[in-house]
C-alpha cells in the first residue's frame, strides 16, 4: 500500500522532556521528598541456603533515628497474611533464606546511614543448609525442597486476570511428524547467566498509607501493572504516581520484594517509606533475566521445521514475578518464528532455585527461547545444507498461518508479510558474498576468523491487553492526552502526543499530556511488549477521533447548519472544506464557555498480528586467545508505519544492549558455587559494551503499511535485540569451523571449542 504523508506521524519532533534532560532539570524518584519520610534498607542474608536459629534486634531497636526494625517474628499482623511470587505464595520474611540476598531484617530510619547502621547491629545465627543453583538438579525427585510451599520446586501454573497461561503447547502428531522428517536433530541447550538489563536509574518506591489505600511514587514503567500485581499480593488498595523513569527494559514494572518491604515498613511505622536500591543492589539482588533450559527435538522436511518435541526449564532463581507469563509468550513466539510448523509438543514449567530472584526484562521470554531453540533449529538447518536466509524466508509465519497465545487462544495471522524485508535486509548486510557455507569462515587473517550469523524472532504481544485513553479539548485551543504510560526514557509519551495533533490537524506544542497517575489515569498495561505502538497508539487516536467529531458535531450544530461531516478543523480553526476562507476558533463550537469536550478510546486485545526482527552480526575470533569480537551488525525489521524515526533508531539500538544481544558475548551475572554469591556487584566486574564500543550498526527499517489501525504502525522495541545472541552464536561457529554455543561466548567457552583449553 503506498505510504500517506502525514504532518507529523513519520517526522521526528522534539521531545517533551528533551530540556529538561539535557538540563539536569528533569525529576526523578530519587528527588522526591516528603514530610516525616523514613528511609529503608534491608539487612541481606550471606547464604544461598540456610535457616536463621537467632536474631537479636535488640541493639538495632534503641539506636537514635530508627523507627522500625521488622523480621519473621514480628512482622505487622495484616503483613503476615502477604505473599511474594507467582501465584503468591512465599511469605515476606520467613526463618529460611533462600538466596544470597535474600531479607532477614527490614530497617526503617530518619537516614540511610542509620539505617545501615542498624543492620550492622542486628545480631544473627544461620545454620546453613544445602543450596541448589540449577533448574535439571533442582527438578530431580531426591533435590533439595527450596521452599515448603511449592513441592519439587515446581512453581503452581496460574491464571492471569482470568487467562490460563500456556505453559504446554500440543498441536498436530509431533511424533508421526519426526518419523517422517528428513532431518532429526536433538540437544540441551542453556541460556542460563541471568543477565542484568541494568536500567539507569535503579529500582526505588516510596510508599505510605492514606485513609487505607496505599499509595505510592515508583521507577516503574507500567503503573497500572504494578499496582494489579501488589494488590494480589497483599489484598490492599493501591495508587500509583510515576515520574520520569530513568530507563526499565522491562525490568522495573513490579519491583516485587523492594516494595513489599517499603510497604510493610510503611504499615509498621505509620510514615511514608522509601526503599531506593543501591547500583550494586540493582546487580546482586534485583530481578535478573530468568534463566532456560531446554532439551529438545525438532525435526525438519524440505527445508521446513514440521515437528518440535521438547521440554523447557525457566529458572526462576529463588523468586519470580511473570514466569509462567514468560512460558506463555515464549510458546506462542516459537510457533510465529517456526510458523509453518503444524506440530508441537513442547512442555514448560517454573523452577526455583537458590540464585537471585528472576522476573521481567526486555524480550520477555522471546530472546530466551530463540537462544535455545534456534541453535538447535540451525544444526537441522545446516545438515540439509540449506541457506539460513532462506531457512528464515521459508519459515517465518504468514498471513494465513496462525499461533495459540499466551491464553491458550487460537489466532489466525494476518497482515503478515514479511519476506521483502528478509530478502533486503540480508542484500544491505551483504549476506550472498560474506556467507560461505555451514562452519564456514568468510575469511582469515593470520590467527583471526571471521563469520557471519542470522536468526529472526517475532511478537504478536504487540496487540496484547486491552486499554483506554482520554483526550479532552478547551476552549482555547489547547488539548490534554490522559492516559498512565509514563516516560521511561523512550519518547512514547511525545509520540502519543502525535497521534492527537495528527487526528485534530495542530502543532504538537498544543498537546499537554497529562502527567500519569493511576488516580485520574485510564488503564493501560503500559510499554510491554512493543504494545503501546498499536495497542495505546489506537486508543488515543479513536480518543482523538471522538473529541474532534463532538467539536465539529457542535460548529454544525451552532454556526454551519451543515452535516459534521462536511467540516475540517486546523489549528485551532474551523470550516466548510468548500469555503475554507470562513474560519471560526474551537471555541465558538462550545455550547458554553469553560466547558470542555472528551473523547474516549478503547483498544482491545488482539493477538493476531505479529511484529518483525531479523538479526545479522559478523565476528572475529582469535584462535589463539579465543577473544571473540562483535565487528558489524544489521537490524531488519517492518514497522508497518513509523511514528517518529529518531525514537525508532533509539529503541534499535538500546535492543543492543538491555541485558539484549551483547549476552550473547559479554553479559552474565556471575556466580561463586561454593559461597553462592555473584561477583558481579559493580560495573567493572559486570561486563557490558560501553557506548563507544558499539561496532558499526546498521538497519533496514521497511514501511509496509498493514491494515491494522489508522496510522498502520506496529511496535519493535522489545524484539529488536531479541535475536542478536543466537546469531552471534551461529557467526562464531562458522568463524571456527564447528558447532558453537555457550552465553556467553567467554575466550576459555571458545578455546575448548578449539580443544585448546
Amino acid at each position: 500500500m503506498e505510504k500517506k504523508p502525514y504532518r507529523h506521524i513519520g517526522v521526528n519532533r522534539p521531545r517533551i522532556d528533551a530540556r529538561e534532560i539535557v538540563t539536569g532539570k528533569a525529576i526523578f524518584l530519587d528527588d522526591f521528598k516528603m514530610k516525616e519520610m523514613l528511609q529503608a534498607k534491608v539487612l541481606r542474608s550471606p547464604y544461598p541456603h540456610a535457616k536463621i536459629t537467632r536474631i537479636d534486634i535488640s541493639k538495632a531497636e534503641v539506636l537514635p533515628g530508627i523507627h522500625a526494625v521488622l523480621t519473621h517474628k514480628n512482622l505487622p499482623k495484616d503483613v503476615q497474611k502477604w505473599r511474594l511470587g507467582n501465584p503468591p505464595l512465599i511469605p515476606v520474611l520467613t526463618d529460611t533464606v533462600h538466596y544470597v540476598g535474600d531479607a532477614v531484617a527490614l530497617v526503617a530510619a530518619d537516614s540511610v546511614e542509620i539505617a545501615l547502621e542498624a543492620c550492622d547491629l542486628i545480631e544473627v545465627e544461620y545454620e546453613q543448609l544445602e543450596p541448589v543453583y540449577y533448574t535439571q538438579d533442582a527438578v530431580k525427585p531426591d533435590a533439595v525442597q527450596i521452599y515448603p510451599e511449592l513441592p519439587g520446586n515446581i512453581v503452581p501454573e496460574i491464571e492471569m486476570v482470568g487467562e490460563k497461561m500456556l505453559t504446554h503447547l500440543v498441536r498436530g502428531d509431533v511424533d508421526k511428524a519426526l518419523e517422517e522428517a528428513d532431518y532429526v536433530e536433538e540437544g540441551v541447550y542453556e541460556y542460563k547467566k541471568f543477565a542484568s538489563p541494568m536500567a539507569t536509574e535503579p529500582p526505588g518506591v516510596i510508599m505510605w498509607m492514606d485513609k487505607g489505600i496505599v499509595k505510592a511514587y515508583a521507577t516503574t514503567q507500567a503503573p497500572e501493572v504494578y499496582n494489579m500485581t501488589l494488590n494480589m499480593r497483599t489484598g490492599m488498595k493501591v495508587e500509583t504516581k510515576t515520574f520520569n523513569v530513568g530507563g526499565s527494559f522491562g525490568n522495573k514494572s513490579i519491583m516485587q520484594t523492594t516494595s513489599a518491604y517499603a510497604l510493610a515498613l510503611a504499615v509498621a511505622t505509620g510514615r511514608p517509606v522509601k526503599m531506593y536500591l543501591t547500583k550494586s543492589e540493582q546487580l546482586l539482588i534485583h530481578d535478573m533475566r530468568i534463566g532456560c533450559y531446554m532439551d529438545c527435538k525438532i525435526g525438519l522436511k524440505d527445508g521446513i521445521v514440521t515437528a518440535v518435541k521438547g521440554k523447557w526449564y525457566l529458572d526462576a532463581g529463588a523468586l519470580n514475578d511473570l514466569g509462567h507469563v514468560q512460558i506463555a509468550v515464549g510458546m506462542g513466539e516459537m510457533q510465529v518464528a517456526l510458523g509453518k510448523c503444524k506440530n508441537w509438543d513442547m512442555d514448560a514449567k517454573v523452577v526455583v532455585t537458590n540464585h537471585v530472584q528472576t522476573g521481567s526484562v526486555r524480550g520477555f521470554g522471546g530472546q530466551e527461547v530463540k537462544s535455545t531453540l534456534m541453535p538447535l533449529v540451525m544444526r537441522a538447518v545446516a545438515k540439509a545444507n540449506i541457506d539460513p536466509v532462506e531457512f528464515c524466508i521459508n519459515n517465518f509465519s504468514e498471513t494465513g498461518d496462525g499461533w495459540y497465545w499466551r491464553d491458550s487462544q487460537w489466532y489466525t495471522a494476518r497482515e503478515q508479510e514479511y519476506k521483502h524485508c528478509m530478502r533486503s535486509s540480508a542484500e544491505k548486510f551483504g549476506w550472498s558474498e560474506s556467507w560461505k557455507g555451514w562452519n564456514k569462515p568468510t575469511r582469515v587473517e593470520g590467527n583471526k576468523v571471521y563469520g557471519v550469523g542470522v536468526s529472526m524472532h517475532g511478537n504478536a504481544d504487540v496487540g496484547e491487553d486491552n486499554c483506554e485513553a482520554y483526550v479532552r479539548l478547551e476552549s482555547s485551543g489547547y488539548v490534554y492526552l490522559h492516559n498512565s504510560i509514563p516516560e521511561a526514557g523512550t519518547g512514547q509519551r511525545s509520540n502519543l502526543r502525535k497521534y492527537v495533533a495528527e487526528v485534530l490537524d495542530i502543532e504538537v506544542e498544543h498537546v499537554i499530556v497529562v502527567e500519569p497517575s493511576t488516580e485520574n489515569s485510564p488503564w493501560d498495561l503500559g510499554p510491554a511488549g512493543s504494545r503501546s505502538t498499536l495497542t495505546t497508539g489506537h486508543a488515543v487516536t479513536v480518543a482523538a477521533e471522538d473529541a474532534r467529531k463532538q467539536l465539529l458535531e457542535g460548529a454544525a450544530k451552532n454556526i454551519f447548519h451543515c452535516p459534521f461531516e462536511e467540516l475540517e478543523t486546523t489549528d485551532g480553526m474551523i470550516y466548510h472544506r468548500d469555503n475554507p476562507e470562513n474560519k471560526v476558533p474551537w471555541i465558538a463550537a462550545f455550547e458554553h464557555f469553560g466547558l470542555t469536550i472528551t473523547g474516549v478510546g478503547t483498544y482491545y486485545s488482539d493477538y493476531s498480528k505479529s511484529n518483525f526482527g531479523i538479526y545479522f552480526s559478523e565476528v572475529e575470533v582469535d584462535l589463539e586467545t579465543g577473544i571473540t569480537k562483535l565487528v558489524r551488525v544489521l537490524v531488519g525489521s517492518d514497522v508497518g508505519q513509523i511514528i517518529d524515526p529518531a525514537t525508532l533508531e533509539m529503541q534499535v539500538h538500546g535492543g543492543f544492549g538491555a541485558a539484549a544481544a551483547d549476552s550473547g558475548l559479554l553479559e552474565e551475572s556471575v556466580l561463586d558455587e561454593y559461597t553462592g554469591r555473584l561477583l558481579t556487584g559493580n560495573l567493572i566486574d559486570y561486563k557490558w559494551r560501553t557506548f563507544d564500543e558499539f561496532p558499526p550498526f546498521d538497519m533496514v527499517i521497511e514501511e509496509g503499511q498493514p491494515e491494522i489501525s489508522r496510522f498502520k504502525a506496529i511496535g519493535f522495541g522489545e524484539i529488536s535485540g531479541a535475536p542478536g545472541p543466537a546469531s552471534m552464536m551461529m557467526a562464531i561457529s562458522n568463524a571456527i569451523g564447528k558447532e558453537f554455543c555457550e552465553y556467553p561466548a567467554h575466550p576459555r567457552a571458545i578455546l575448548k571449542a578449539l580443544g585448546k583449553a
